[in-house]
């Protein structure tokens, strides 16, 4: 049943090359044949999978799901390097792996030092990866695959591996429906004020697909610093924003009910986090670099909502500002975007259980005899629940220093290292030192290639998901 899920979702991919197929037909640019194959191999290979599987055991249990959810990353990123590596683009396989993992975790970390060169089937396909990514293979495929229903929950809960599961329906499959339609639809929206702003209508989709994806991927080697335009940046400010909030209030905001939006405890952190950093920034900025007022703010807005979403656009070079600021660019690189958003890093709602956690063991020890319970919304938090985002902070931590270990024992600077491994364990993109935002990850070592690629899948699935799989447990009866 593992195989057969897996072939359909190969199928899924196949459809998605042939769209990038399509583009390469319309601009006749010679790659045709490249996608073609890439296309056709891809559902042979997935088609072969369902027809030779047909008889499959429809049984199908959380570690099934953990299995599929962590293997199908992979999966997708072998199969998404073929039209690099056949186009002559990005020959080696490692960095073909790297640049095509980076974009279906929506990280951002490029490889690329000649992005303008590439074709613009190349281009779609490195944006495309990101927009599929962002909302989820899983969820896409329980979207339009009725059959996932065995399992539905399953898949869902491994991919999506928040602290909880906002349903807008009953059913796994109308939640991920309606999903996608608010994805789809706000992608639209962006790409038509994109258009609207200056932009082309291919750069504006491409934009589209990786700014509600929080990816990051651009067609430009600049990325959004190419178009010199306040428009085109207060758009992309606004869309990676609402791409960090919870879908699910999204949907309430869709239906006027603002009442849950301004309640959510998450949410009004978020937003919290957002404006004071980037006045903060914007007050510095304009203090200390002559710089006009309303560049200023935009400057800091944008980086500020740039990297707390973990899409990692830039429009300046944040390693010119001062070391308080580099300082707090880099703290909000662990905070990431709200749970149930497209954003990556430990996520705000974590960062608030942890904050309220401690304040209450301060109330706790003042008043040793009282029952005093933890809320969030009105809610009570179960122990269970702050069990896990302890577990979670400190797995992560650990992760992020024996990675950084690791890289600067590759030959990287500890800065260097440092911002690699928290760029992409938290799906940014762009990091500090050696791969800052003007920078890349080209002169990375290829060792080093392949863990900062793990990091990445084990951003995007929280850790949990991946990690489960090498547990001894988790294979016994």
């Amino acid at each position: 049943m593992i195989f057969r899920l897996i072939g359909y979702l190969l199928v899924i991919e196949s459809v998605f090359l042939f769209l990038a197929f399509l583009v390469s037909l319309i601009y006749n640019e010679g790659d045709q044949f490249t996608f073609f194959v890439s296309f056709l191999f891809t559902f042979f290979i997935g088609a072969s999978a369902v027809f030779f599987t047909r008889n499959a055991k429809k049984e199908f249990g959380k570690r099934e799901g953990y299995i599929i959810v962590s293997s199908i990353w992979v999966v997708f990123s072998i199969f998404g390097s073929l039209p690099f590596v056949l186009s002559d683009s990005i020959p080696s396989f490692t960095d073909a792996f790297f640049e095509t993992m980076s974009g279906f975790t929506t990280t951002g970390a490029s490889i690329l030092n000649n992005i303008e060169e590439l074709s613009h089937a190349i281009l779609f396909w490195r944006s495309i990866t990101q927009w599929m990514g962002g909302m989820g293979i899983i969820v896409l495929s329980l979207a339009i695959l009725p059959f996932l229903g065995v399992g539905g929950v399953q898949l869902f809960s491994a991919e999506s591996p928040g602290l909880t599961i906002d349903r807008m329906r009953p059913r796994i499959k109308e939640t991920a429906q309606r999903l996608w339609i608010i994805y789809v639809g706000f992608t639209m929206l962006e790409t038509i004020l994109l258009w609207i702003g200056g932009m082309n209508v291919f750069d504006a989709i491409c934009h589209s697909f990786t700014t509600m994806a929080t990816g990051g991927y651009s067609t430009k080697q600049a990325s959004i610093a190419y178009f010199s335009s306040p428009f085109i940046q207060y758009v992309i400010i606004a869309f990676m924003f609402i791409a960090g909030v919870n879908f699910t209030l999204s949907y309430f905001a869709l239906k006027l009910d603002f009442k849950k939006i301004l309640k959510n405890e998450e949410f009004r952190m978020y937003a919290f986090i957002t404006i004071i950093a980037a006045l903060v920034i914007a007050v510095r900025l304009f203090i200390g670099g002559n710089i006009p007022l309303e560049q200023a703010f935009r400057d800091a807005l944008f980086q500020v909502v740039s990297i707390i979403t973990t899409t990692g656009y830039i429009t300046v070079d944040y390693l010119l500002w001062s070391h308080f600021l580099i300082a707090l660019i880099f703290s909000l690189m662990f905070i990431g975007g709200s749970s149930g958003s497209t954003g990556g890093g430990v996520k705000v709602i974590r960062v608030l259980l942890i904050i309220k956690n401690c304040y209450f063991e301060l109330k706790r020890l003042i008043h040793p005899k009282a029952i005093i319970p933890m809320r969030l919304n009105g809610k009570t938090v179960p122990q269970t629940l702050m069990n896990n985002v302890l577990a979670f902070i400190v797995f992560y931590l650990l992760i992020f220093m024996i990675g950084s270990l690791i890289m600067s024992g590759l030959g990287l600077d500890m800065e260097s290292a440092m911002g690699a491994v928290a760029t992409t364990l938290g799906n940014i993109g762009p990091g500090i030192g050696s791969v800052g935002p003007v920078e890349n990850f080209s002169h990375i070592p290829t060792v080093g290639k392949w863990f900062l690629s793990a990091f990445m899948l084990l951003g995007r699935l929280e850790l949990f998901t991946v990690l489960i799989v090498f547990a001894p447990a988790f294979w016994k009866k």
